[in-house]
């Protein structure tokens, strides 16, 4: 029994050593494999290495650069403003009558007095002729009277009475000429009329819209601005404004007037400027992007192109020789301020006359070599690397 439990013992162990070597034999094959395969990629990499491209590098990147450079800057506070007329009008009538003649057309230009409106007037003109009579009549009454006071006729008494018949008779005159007047409507100052709103033969009234009369030879403009910005405000300060209708032209405003108070609901300050608008481009009721200048100063700017944000941060590439006089671009955190006119003001990081990439900086890496461009090469070269075409330089072999 203790030999046949031996040989079993014997059995059992010989099965399980040969279970483990296959197990081992399995999994060294993988191995062996990816091993083979390593060293036979490392023949070909050094079989090429050995080829005619050996030793090959890569040529620098074309690039565009600028020189830092002192700037004069300014802060810009940003606004938006509502145009209105320089002097506008509603023509309305002060009496109730009907439009004998329309004396404008729509858009016509008119000068201060020109009559626009006549309104029927045959009373009115049958009573200033009477008037005029009775003028004339008491006026002559009173040169006879006098003639005869001079000569010791007649007495004073009956002069004095001629002269205040006399003055009656010229202030009627004078009722009837201001109530004839009433029905000549005319333009109280000069400036460009709307649309005509009445015809011959309209029945008008007191406050009946006859047309709009602006003056806009000068434009107002109004806008508002944070009260924190208040102190910059002054009287006879320029600003800038832009049109959506005149993309390509900046407008000159002057500020005249800054209103007493700040609004207590959105705390801010109204203010009004002038614009010279001889050429009557602009319209009232336009909106206007007002762009406000303050605390002008010259510091170090480059040009916003440069500035690459990453992580909350502003970087720069810097074109420098590495130790074997190769021009090389190397990556440097600076601190910017305003931006203004497509620069950007340097706090910190940067020396005056550095040059700094400011075009080709996508496809610039720290430290790699890069090859300066003039201004009039870049369109072509810079957009080939951007488009990540290789680009032949002196350099490449």
């Amino acid at each position: 029994m203790t030999r046949r439990r031996s040989i079993r013992l014997h059995i059992i162990d010989t099965q399980a050593r040969q279970t483990t070597h296959r197990r081992a034999s399995r999994a060294f094959k993988p191995a062996l494999v990816l091993s083979s395969l390593l060293a036979m990629l490392v023949g070909c990499g050094a079989d090429t290495n050995k080829g005619p491209g050996a030793g090959f590098k890569r040529p620098p990147t074309p690039v565009v650069t600028e020189a830092v450079a002192v700037r004069d800057l300014s802060d810009v506070i940003n606004a938006i403003g509502n145009t209105q007329a320089n002097e506008s009008v509603t023509i309305t009538a002060k009496v109730t009558d009907t439009v004998s003649k329309v004396h404008f057309d729509d858009g016509q230009l008119v000068e201060a007095g020109d009559v626009l409106i006549e309104l029927t007037n045959a009373e009115e003109t049958a009573l200033l002729n009477e008037a005029l009579a009775n003028r004339t009549d008491a006026e002559t009454q009173l040169e006879r009277l006098s003639n005869l006071y001079e000569q010791r006729t007649i007495p004073l008494s009956q002069v004095d009475e001629a002269k205040a018949r006399a003055n009656a008779a010229r202030a009627r005159y004078n009722s009837v000429v201001a109530r004839l007047d009433d029905r000549l409507i005319r333009a109280p100052f000069s400036g460009s009329l709307g649309f005509r709103q009445v015809s011959a033969g309209t029945l008008i009234t007191p406050g009946t819209a006859i047309a709009t009369l602006d003056d806009i030879s000068v434009i107002k403009l109004d806008f508002a601005i944070p009260e924190v910005y208040l102190a910059q405000l002054k009287l006879g300060l320029n600003l800038r404004a832009y049109s959506s209708a005149y993309t390509e032209e900046t407008f000159i405003a002057t500020i005249a007037g800054i209103d007493t108070r700040v609004d207590p609901v959105t705390r801010t300050a109204r203010a009004r400027a002038l614009i010279d608008n001889a050429d009557h481009r602009l319209k009232p009721g336009m909106l206007l992007t007002v762009a406000l200048s303050t605390r002008p100063r010259t510091a170090l700017a480059v040009s916003e192109t440069a500035i690459i944000q990453r992580s909350g941060r502003a970087f720069v590439y810097v074109v420098s020789a590495d130790d074997s006089n190769q021009q090389v671009a190397v990556m440097r955190p600076i601190v910017i301020g305003t931006r203004s006119d497509g620069y950007a003001e340097i706090l910190s990081g940067l020396s005056l006359g550095e040059r700094v990439i400011i075009e080709g900086t996508i496809k610039v890496r720290d430290g790699a070599p890069v090859t300066e461009l003039a201004a009039g090469d870049s369109n072509a070269a810079v957009s080939m690397v951007e488009q990540g075409q290789t680009v032949k330089t002196s350099e490449a072999s």
